[in-house]
């Protein structure tokens, strides 16, 4: 099955061939940028910063890339990363129309490539915030996880699009698009990597709000079995109460209740 939108093609002339980097030098080009990005990541590094790295590192290896953004969450779409932070509002004129481009890379996991003027009726939002900025040719590229037998996913699970702009017509061509297949299935395990670490800190966090919320509750309703010569469950239903009656979370009524107590 082919694996990649394009959006529209459009035939290079002898004259845009010729102009183009040789495809060995190209592919230089895309490991020696890979190889620096993985020269510089950290295990412990939050995913924006991963992808601002990326992002760089994409703008290196593929010839006439002018700017790349990356965007993630396609349900709730973001510009996580930029090299040319003007461009942004390309990708967030799309997110507002819930359609272009990089939504299409997002939802389908393909590449799309577009030459701006030819999908007006298709994106017709896309294309005049492009034209605004002298973007001529686009590329964008889903970034994916595999699912894996260590997953509980069945499918495969889209991590980030790269957004690769340029100023030049006739930019990105089938090599291109092969080139950055290879450059973001070698990218997704750093990604990956990120994407864990940062799932595991949003975890950690959470247990540890958990852990604090819960030591709150119980000193609360220490004090009200004191007060009150009751015993636990009594207490913590006049908490409950308390929380249903003022529309509070629990945590805060048990927290207000040791602050009265000390003053503050």
């Amino acid at each position: 099955m082919d694996d990649k939108t394009t959006l529209p093609e459009r035939p290079l002339t002898a004259s845009d061939a010729g102009s183009r980097p040789d495809p060995v030098e190209r592919l230089d080009e895309a490991t020696a940028a890979l190889s620096a990005l993985q020269d510089n990541l950290s295990g412990e590094e939050p995913l924006d910063q991963v992808l601002q790295r990326l992002a760089e590192t994409a703008r290196a290896a593929v010839a006439d890339a002018d700017a790349v953004t990356v965007s993630v969450s396609p349900e709730d779409p973001r510009t996580a990363a930029a090299t040319d932070r003007s461009l942004v509002e390309i990708d967030e004129r799309q997110y507002d129309a819930d359609r272009g481009p990089c939504l299409e890379a997002a939802r389908t996991l393909k590449i799309v490539r577009a030459v701006v003027g030819e999908n007006d009726d298709r994106w017709p939002e896309f294309e005049a915030s492009a034209s605004k900025h002298g973007v001529h040719a686009y590329l964008s590229v889903p970034v994916v996880f595999p699912a894996s037998d260590d997953d509980d996913r069945d499918d495969d699970e889209h991590v980030a699009s790269l957004n690769i702009y340029s100023y030049t017509a006739a930019a990105f061509d089938p090599f291109d698009e092969s080139l950055m297949r290879l450059f973001t299935t070698a990218a997704s395990a750093a990604v990956s990597n990120a994407l864990r670490w940062q799932r595991s800190r949003e975890h950690v966090g959470h247990l540890e709000t958990a852990l604090v919320s819960r030591a709150v509750i119980d000193q609360a309703k220490g004090v009200l079995m004191a007060v009150h010569s009751c015993g636990a469950d009594e207490a913590f239903a006049m908490l409950v109460r308390r929380s249903q009656h003022e529309n509070r979370k629990l945590r805060d009524v048990a927290q207000a209740l040791l602050d009265s107590l000390t003053g503050r």
